[in-house]
């Protein structure tokens, strides 16, 4: 009767939850340690551009094993491989937690990133495969909701115990956490497919090609063509996909089954999370980054602004899931790509804005950006075959990492070239300048958020 209940749908849904929850955590948990950390290891300020490779190789490593690990669970049984990414995250962790150089605590965050990673498609894969399908749409919005809650609490968490505690305690408290979710996956049956083989040579690729293009975009000369580095990583990341395609036409169990390209569902579905990346990372770096600039507000009130947002980002998942099997999965992404509405109001902030006006923009925004979770993830899932369903998740989930990459990009080197030009047209009001500048940014957040309608308009779940 125990094993029973530890194996219940509902309990597995809560440990798969909880295991991505603590995962993206660290995804942010750091931001608020930083500091504490450079100290520690005696790292100056003059070199705080090495120092955010801490955050950097964790959200790098993060992404590029998802494919990889999504595939080894598709052939291996997803409940052991999701123990398996448990133990590295945890691994990860205890070298961070000991960590005695720079070089050592990004190399460590990287390992501890490829488990942490993988708990996003795996989770997905272990829900759509215990949960009926009328009711896989609310479970995926569960967990997109869980690792949404961990990236918007993870600065406050790594607060806490700073101010509590050695900033190593947030990697020690990994370990317990780990170890609890660890063993009751034991109890789960395990589905392995003997036939079936990893493309381990098409693995290391993807993830090569996918970190060179994720470094290569990330640098604001991409936009400013003020250094030939980026471009030349540009091409060597195309080299190294096209070796790939190569590669996967010649191996008789590729990593990306051609059946995923040749889906509409999949390919619409990747393309509207990919132009949601690209919203997203818009708004959690420019709603700060306007409170602390043009409105003249302590970071910390700046923080607290987007938390209006990102808090109401797993509202929206949970309510999207709920929704999707009663209205349709275009419907919904269609209501939540309506987000575009929040970017709307945000043209009209001025150096001052008044509540409840305010609050209500950044909400109208979060759950338009929450609603769109679960159907675009579902529709990418149905559109795979039972052995690349962890394989569809991992993708899906990688378009909108590298979306947000290329917008952070774009943001960074297209707003210098803008504040400059509108400093000097506004030389009488740096304010006037900056708040002409936001409102442009939040008005091609608004128009990228409309065009992803387009795709969402054409996803169909369980066509192929």
């Amino acid at each position: 009767m125990r094993l029973q209940a530890i194996t219940s749908p509902l309990s597995v849904l809560i440990i798969v939850c909880l295991g991505v929850f603590v995962a993206a955590l660290d995804q942010t948990v750091v931001v608020t340690a930083l500091p504490s950390v450079m100290l520690d290891l005696g790292i100056p300020l003059t070199e705080l551009d090495h120092a955010s490779w801490i955050i950097t190789g964790y959200l790098l490593g993060y992404t590029v094993a998802m494919p990889l690990m999504g595939r080894i669970s598709d052939v291996y049984g997803h409940a052991r491989i999701y123990q398996v990414a448990l133990v590295l995250f945890a691994l990860g962790s205890l070298l961070v937690a000991l960590s005695p150089s720079l070089s050592w605590i990004v190399g460590s965050r990287v390992l501890q990133a490829l488990g942490g990673g993988a708990t996003v498609p795996i989770g997905m894969a272990i829900a759509s495969g215990v949960l009926p399908p009328e009711r896989r749409g609310l479970a995926l919005g569960l967990i997109g909701a869980a690792a949404e809650a961990g990236s918007v609490l993870g600065p406050i968490y790594g607060g806490a115990i700073i101010h509590f505690m050695d900033w190593r305690w947030i990697f020690w408290l990994n370990l317990p956490l780990s170890a609890v979710l660890v063993a009751p996956l034991a109890l789960l049956p395990n589905q392995r497919r003997e036939s079936a083989r990893v493309d381990y040579v098409g693995g290391l690729l993807l993830a090569g090609g996918l970190a060179i293009l994720s470094i290569a975009l990330s640098q604001r000369e991409v936009f400013t063509a003020t250094s030939s580095i980026p471009y030349f990583l540009v091409g060597v990341g195309v080299l190294v996909v096209l070796t790939l395609v190569f590669w996967e036409r010649r191996y008789w169990q590729p990593l990306l089954s051609p059946l995923l390209f040749r889906s509409a569902a999949f390919l619409t579905a990747n393309a509207t999370q990919f132009l949601v990346g690209v919203a997203l990372i818009m708004a959690m770096v420019n709603i700060p980054l306007m409170a602390d600039t043009v409105m003249g507000q302590e970071p910390l009130q700046g923080g607290f602004r987007l938390v209006r947002l990102t808090a109401a980002i797993p509202l929206g998942a949970i309510l999207g899931g709920y929704l999707m099997a009663r209205v349709g999965v275009r419907r919904i992404t269609t209501v939540g790509l309506l987000m575009a509405l929040g970017f709307y109001f945000m043209r009209g902030w001025g150096a001052q804005v008044e509540d409840p006006g305010h609050t209500f923009h950044l909400l109208v925004g979060g759950l338009g950006f929450g609603l769109v979770i679960a159907p675009i993830l579902l529709t990418a899932i149905s559109a795979a075959t039972e052995e690349y369903r962890g394989t569809a998740a991992s993708l899906v989930t990688v378009a909108r990492m590298m979306g947000m990459t290329l917008g952070l990009a774009a943001l960074s080197a297209w707003g210098m070239d803008q504040f400059q030009r509108r400093s000097l047209e506004y030389d009488t009001s740096l304010t006037q300048a900056g708040v002409t500048l936001f409102h442009r940014f939040f008005y091609v957040a608004m128009w990228v958020s409309l065009a992803a309608i387009l795709p969402a308009l054409l996803m169909r779940p369980g066509r192929r």
